[in-house]
């Protein structure tokens, strides 16, 4: 699971967007529970209040585990030894679960062994670029854009692409949690563009979270009088060709990935110089990652 989300749309934009079919085939609506508590937010963060997805069979006996609803849930895990009425009580906040362990850890291996799956609601998500040499991070927005982009490795939360899939994985009464299991793998299609800092702050909540952004660019110091004559002599010594063999530009400054998931291209009209930049970086990651931290990837 990622950090932050976004889940901006109307209550009857996002219900329309979750219609799916029945066992019978029939195209239904999901049923809304407590349609009050669900708040659209551009910028969602753990604790807070997200809708999901759910078969109703969680809520009535003997229901077809093929219905769906919705209802606002709270970002976070309570585990089965936690006795009080308000989670927000809990001591630290359990919002992440990796698939490669989640059949090992006992926090996650008895509910999903239960049928405890829902589908949380999101039209996005935000990931943070780790830019080398400082201590700043780039946030970026990400999601399913219109057109399929090229494939790459991925890292990610774990995305269910369309409705059979997302159906499979509510469906506790008909599949099996091992069947459940395969339907989360990468998915290929996304994309992403740079977004302001503002989304940073979780009080934060407008359009401009999400909306894109120019990267700010280095500037250069302002030169001196006497720099700047020194500047147009050597322009004027210097060829306007670049000669064979000269050194190309160092690349050591490229940014990298926080969560190591995403390479891919947010402008598809450059594609294929922007994929062959991007190999690149992935291949530098890689040779700097530590050896016990790549074990595990």
């Amino acid at each position: 699971m990622c950090g932050r989300t976004s889940c901006h749309l109307p209550r009857d934009v996002l219900t329309r967007a979750c219609a799916y079919h029945d066992r019978q085939g029939r195209r239904r609506l999901p049923e809304w529970r407590d349609p009050d508590k669900y708040c659209p937010s551009y910028n969602k963060s753990p604790q807070s209040s997200s809708p999901v997805l759910l078969s109703r069979l969680h809520f009535e006996k003997g229901a077809d585990s093929s219905e769906q609803i919705i209802i606002p849930m709270r970002w976070g895990l309570v585990p089965s030894w936690f006795k009080e009425n308000d989670p927000s009580k809990l001591q630290f906040n359990t919002t992440n679960c990796r698939s490669d362990t989640i059949l090992e850890k006992q926090s996650f291996k008895v509910p999903l062994g239960k049928g405890r799956r829902c589908v949380v609601l999101a039209d996005g998500f935000y990931e943070w670029q780790r830019c080398q040499g400082t201590n700043q991070r780039q946030p970026y927005f990400i999601y399913f854009p219109q057109i399929k982009t090229e494939k790459s490795p991925t890292r990610m939360p774990a995305i269910l692409d369309g409705e059979e899939a997302v159906s499979k994985w509510l469906d506790f009464g008909e599949v099996t949690t091992q069947e459940a299991l395969k339907l989360i793998h990468p998915i290929d299609n996304i994309t992403f563009h740079p977004v302001s800092l503002v989304v940073n702050n979780s009080r934060n909540n407008t359009p401009e979270c999400l909306a894109p952004a120019d990267l700010v660019t280095k500037k250069e110091p302002k030169t001196s009088g006497s720099s700047q004559r020194m500047m147009q002599w050597l322009a004027t010594k210097s060829p306007k060709k670049e000669a064979p063999g000269s050194p190309k530009k160092d690349e050591s400054g490229i940014p990298q990935w926080s969560s190591q998931f995403l390479q891919k291209s947010p402008l598809p009209a450059k594609r294929g110089a922007t994929r062959s930049l991007l190999d690149r970086w992935l291949k530098q990651e890689k040779e700097e990652e530590p050896m016990a931290k790549r074990s595990h990837s």
